[in-house]
C-alpha cells in the first residue's frame, strides 16, 4: 500500500510552486503585448511619451520576467525528484511538449527579451517593434505548448499504454497538440493574462491620476489598459464557456464538483448558485439554483443531462472491477504468459487500467481487492467539493467585477472624464490583485477538479508520486515556501519601488545634467532653449 501522507506532501509541495509560478506568468503574457500596442503607436508617430510608455512598462515587465523563469525551472524539476513514476509512465509524451517549448518558446523569449532592453540605442524603430513582436510572440508560444502538456494530463489523447514498456507511448502527435481541452485551456489562460496586464497597467496608472502626477503618461497609459482590458476579459468570459462545455464532454466530474451536482436532474440542468456540499453526506445542503442554465452551458441543449457524483461514482466502480481485470492479466503477461488469449483479456479491459490502479492505495494487488476497498475507491474517484465549488464561483466573481470595472473605465474615458471619476480610480488601483485571485482560483479549480487523476483516468495521484520519505518532504517543501516567499516580497519590493518613481525616473540623469547647465531666462523673456522641459506634457 501506498504511503498517504508522503503523497499528500508531494502534491503539497507542487502545488505551491505552480501557485507561486503563477503569480508571474499572467503578467509577463498581459504586459508583452501592451507593450507591442505602445510602441506600435510610438513607431506610427514618433512621440516620445509612447516610448517612454513602452520602457516604463517593459521595466516592470522585466523584473516579472526574471522571478517567472526562476520559479518555473525549479517546478519543472519536481517532475523527476517527487514525481518520479509519473515521469516514468507518461514521460515519452508529456516531455515532448515540454521539450518544443524550451526549444522553440523559452530560447526565443529569453534572446528577445535581452534586445528589447538593450537595443534601444543599437536598432532602428522597426527593428526594435519586431523585437518586442517576437518577445510577445515568445511569451505566447511558452504557455501554448505548456498547456498542451497540461491539455493531455486533463484529456490524454493521442497515446496508448504498452505492457512491454509499461509506459504509456505516443501514437498521434497531432492528436496530442490538437487535443479540444488543451485548445480551450490555451486561449482561456492567454486572455486571463492579458485581463492581468490591462488591470495592472490601469491600476498603476489611475494611482499617477490620483497623484495628480505624470497625467499625460497616466492617461495614454490607461486608454490603452481599458480598451485593451475589455476586449480581453469579453474573451475570457466566452471562452469561459467554451471551456465548460469541453469540461462537460470529457471531463463529467469536474463539471458535477463545480456545480456540486450529486444527483443527475431532468434536462436542462440547474445552476446552482450558493449551496453547503458535503462529501460525507453526498449533498449539497440549502442549495439555491437557477433552473436550465447549468444544462445549456455543459450541454448547449435543453434535452441533453448533465450526469451527478453518485452516477458517476457507479459508473466508476463498474470500471474499477474491469480495471481488476485488466491489472491481472498485465501481471500474467509480465510473468511470462504472453498468450493470445491473456492479450485479448488485457487489450478488453485495458482501457480502465487506470481506475483499477485507484485499488493500489488500499492493497499491494488491485486483483484481489476486497468489495470494501472497491466501494471506497469508487468514492475516491471524485475530488472534494467544496473547494471546487467555492473556487469557480470565486473566480467568476472575480470575472464579473473586472468586466464591471473595464466597462466603466472605458466608458467614461471614451467621454473625457476618467480623470474626474476619482472613486472610479481608486476601485481601479484596489483592484489590482483581482485578476491574480480569479487565475490562481482557476487554476485551482483546474487541477484540484481532475483529482484523484494525475493523468485523467489512466494514472492516479497516489500512484504518480516518488518514494521519498515524509520528512524529506516536509523539509523541502518548507524551503520551497520560504524561497518562493523571498521571490515574491523582492517582486513586490522592486515593482512598489519603480511603480512609485514612475515614469519621470527615465530621465532623472538628463533633467538632472539639464538643471546643472542652464542658464536663468532673463526676467519676462522666454524660457531658455536649454531649460529642462516639462515631464511628459500633454503635447509631447
Amino acid at each position: 500500500m501506498l504511503d498517504s501522507a508522503m503523497v499528500e506532501l508531494s502534491r503539497w509541495q507542487f502545488a505551491s510552486t505552480a501557485m507561486y509560478h503563477f503569480l508571474f506568468v499572467p503578467l509577463t503574457l498581459g504586459l508583452s503585448w501592451m507593450l507591442v500596442i505602445m510602441e506600435s503607436v510610438y513607431v506610427m508617430t514618433g512621440r516620445q511619451i509612447y516610448k517612454d510608455m513602452t520602457k516604463f512598462w517593459g521595466k516592470l515587465f522585466g523584473i516579472n520576467f526574471a522571478l517567472g523563469v526562476t520559479t518555473g525551472l525549479t517546478m519543472e524539476f519536481q517532475f523527476g525528484t517527487n514525481w518520479a513514476y509519473y515521469s516514468h509512465y507518461v514521460g515519452d509524451v508529456f516531455g515532448a511538449p515540454l521539450a518544443i517549448e524550451g526549444l522553440m518558446a523559452f530560447f526565443l523569449e529569453s534572446t528577445f527579451i535581452g534586445l528589447f532592453f538593450l537595443g534601444w540605442e543599437r536598432l532602428s524603430k522597426r527593428q526594435h517593434l519586431a523585437v518586442t513582436f517576437l518577445t510577445a510572440v515568445g511569451s505566447n508560444l511558452s504557455a501554448m505548448w505548456i498547456l498542451i502538456a497540461n491539455g493531455w494530463m486533463q484529456y490524454p489523447v493521442g497515446a496508448e499504454f504498452s505492457f512491454e514498456t509499461m509506459r504509456m507511448e505516443m501514437v498521434s502527435f497531432s492528436e496530442v497538440l490538437f487535443n479540444p481541452v488543451a485548445q480551450v485551456k490555451f486561449v482561456h489562460t492567454v486572455a486571463a493574462g492579458y485581463v492581468t496586464g490591462a488591470m495592472f497597467v490601469a491600476g498603476i496608472s489611475a494611482y499617477y491620476m490620483l497623484k495628480g502626477r505624470d497625467l499625460a503618461f497616466a492617461k495614454r497609459s490607461f486608454s490603452v489598459a481599458v480598451g485593451f482590458g475589455l476586449a480581453s476579459v469579453l474573451s475570457v468570459i466566452l471562452l469561459g464557456d467554451e471551456s465548460g462545455y469541453e469540461v462537460g464532454d470529457v471531463q463529467k466530474v469536474k463539471l458535477a464538483a463545480i456545480e456540486a451536482e450529486w444527483h443527475t436532474a431532468p434536462a436542462p440542468a440547474p445552476f446552482t448558485v450558493f449551496g453547503l456540499p458535503s462529501n460525507a453526506d453526498e449533498e449539497t445542503h440549502d442549495a439555491i439554483k437557477i433552473p436550465w442554465l447549468m444544462g445549456l452551458i455543459a450541454t448547449r441543449s435543453l434535452d441533453q443531462e448533465v450526469t451527478g457524483l453518485k452516477d458517476l461514482m457507479h459508473e466508476h466502480e463498474i470500471r474499477i472491477r474491469s480495471g481488476m481485470i485488466a491489472y491481472e492479466y498485465l501481471q500474467r503477461l509480465r510473468n511470462d504468459q504472453d498468450t493470445e488469449a491473456n492479450r485479448a483479456m488485457f487489450k478488453e479491459h485495458m482501457d480502465d487500467l487506470g481506475y483499477g490502479l485507484l485499488l493500489k492505495r488500499y492493497t499491494d494487488n488491485p486483483a484481489e481487492a476486497t468489495e470494501a476497498q472497491i466501494r471506497q475507491a469508487a468514492k475516491d474517484s471524485i475530488p472534494e467539493v467544496a473547494p471546487v465549488f467555492w473556487a469557480f464561483r470565486v473566480m467568476v466573481a472575480a470575472g464579473a467585477w473586472m468586466l464591471f470595472l473595464l466597462a466603466l473605465g472605458f466608458y467614461y474615458n471614451a467621454k473625457r472624464q476618467i480623470q474626474d471619476k476619482r472613486w472610479l480610480l481608486r476601485a481601479f488601483l484596489y483592484s489590482i490583485p483581482v485578476p491574480w485571485i480569479a487565475a490562481e482560483t482557476g487554476w485551482f479549480v483546474a487541477e484540484f477538479g481532475r483529482q484523484p487523476w494525475a493523468i485523467g483516468e489512466v494514472l492516479p495521484t497516489s500512484v504518480a508520486a516518488s518514494s521519498l520519505s515524509a520528512n524529506d518532504l516536509a523539509i523541502s517543501l518548507s524551503a520551497f515556501i520560504l524561497f518562493y516567499t523571498t521571490l515574491f516580497i523582492i517582486e513586490m519590493f522592486l515593482m512598489f519601488k519603480f511603480g512609485r518613481q514612475g515614469p519621470s525616473s527615465l530621465h532623472t540623469g538628463r533633467y538632472h545634467f539639464e538643471k546643472a547647465h542652464a542658464e536663468p531666462p532673463a526676467a519676462g523673456g522666454p524660457p531658455s532653449a536649454t531649460a529642462p522641459a516639462r515631464q511628459h506634457r500633454g503635447d509631447l
